[in-house]
């Protein structure tokens, strides 16, 4: 089967008399977008793919206008793995490895992060500035399952009480995941009617394939897994990655450091560099920059960025 280039999108719908949400996320342009930037082996490629189709998925699901930041410190050959998303489909991603790292193609993900037993995952649900309840929410996820849609379904049933299926694939091209959930039966919001949807939609769900989420349009996929059910709502958004790095985010960063601090490295150097992790831009303070930052209220000017 043919990979097929479409612009980065999620659809959403429901099933089963409304009672089962299902999302698809087909991340291809962005996901190229993201590699561009860094140089990984091909099974960290893999792991972060679908870290960043998770984050997608469930970040489509949040009712603020806020982020969702899906966090793995490792143990081993891999230090970190990072994918922030946010409910209007932006997303960006990193990974970090241990110095001397030696990854093997077949590495599991206990391995790459948690060979020691050390790691930890780590979800956060931060509202953004807007929101008139300010306070972030981090829950920790088991590493035990041993992949990431094991990890996070255990963890949406254990702190969200939401019956929660997920598959995940990735490679190089492209980074695509299906999501179902259970929503309130009895009592709740949706109807009961069709008392036997959950069990039917995840049975067929779980005929798909890590080459058909990779090589099917979402379309097409979903017809082929959900052509006897009747849709409910249907809704396609767009995901595109963004970095929210600025010139004057660091700038604040650097006057929270300190005078002092930043004189020091101007004594080592010729100037202060900041490299943002997520989207490998480079800013660059010199000695006069350096000196506004403490004298002026107004951030560095963004007309010089020395990247």
């Amino acid at each position: 089967m043919s990979i097929v280039d479409k612009d980065d999108q999620i659809q959403r719908l429901l099933l089963g008399e409304g009672s089962v949400r299902a999302q698809m996320v087909t991340l291809t342009r962005s996901w190229r977008e993201i590699l561009k930037r860094h140089d990984l082996p091909a099974v960290l490629i893999a792991e972060l793919g679908r870290l960043s189709a998770a984050g997608v998925l469930l970040a489509a699901a949040l009712k603020f206008e806020g982020s969702l930041v899906l966090q793995i410190h490792g143990d081993g050959p891999v230090k970190l793995m990072v994918v922030e998303s946010s409910a209007n489909g932006e997303f960006r991603a990193t990974a970090k490895l241990s110095e001397g790292a030696v990854l093997q193609d077949g590495d599991s993900l206990d391995v790459l992060v948690n060979s020691e037993g050390k790691g930890r995952f780590v979800v956060t649900l931060d509202p953004g500035p807007t929101a008139e309840n300010r306070q972030t929410y981090q829950g920790i996820v088991s590493l035990d399952a041993g992949a990431v849609a094991l990890m996070l379904e255990s963890y949406m049933q254990r702190s969200e009480q939401i019956p929660t299926r997920i598959w995940l694939s990735a490679n190089r091209e492209r980074a695509c995941g299906l999501l179902l959930q259970k929503l309130p039966g009895d009592g709740g919001i949706h109807s009961a009617s069709d008392n036997d949807a959950w069990d039917r939609l995840v049975l067929l769900a779980d005929t798909v394939t890590e080459r058909e989420l990779l090589s099917l349009t979402p379309e097409a996929l979903l017809h082929r897994l959900f052509w006897q059910e009747k849709i409910q709502t249907s809704e396609t958004r767009s995901c595109r990655f963004a970095c929210s790095c600025t010139r004057e985010k660091v700038a604040s960063m650097l006057r929270m450091l300190g005078r002092r601090e930043v004189e020091e490295i101007l004594a080592e150097r010729a100037d202060v560099e900041v490299h943002c992790d997520f989207c490998n831009q480079r800013y660059a303070f010199d000695a006069i920059d350096s000196a506004q930052l403490f004298t002026d209220t107004a951030p560095a000017p963004e007309s010089d960025l020395r990247h």
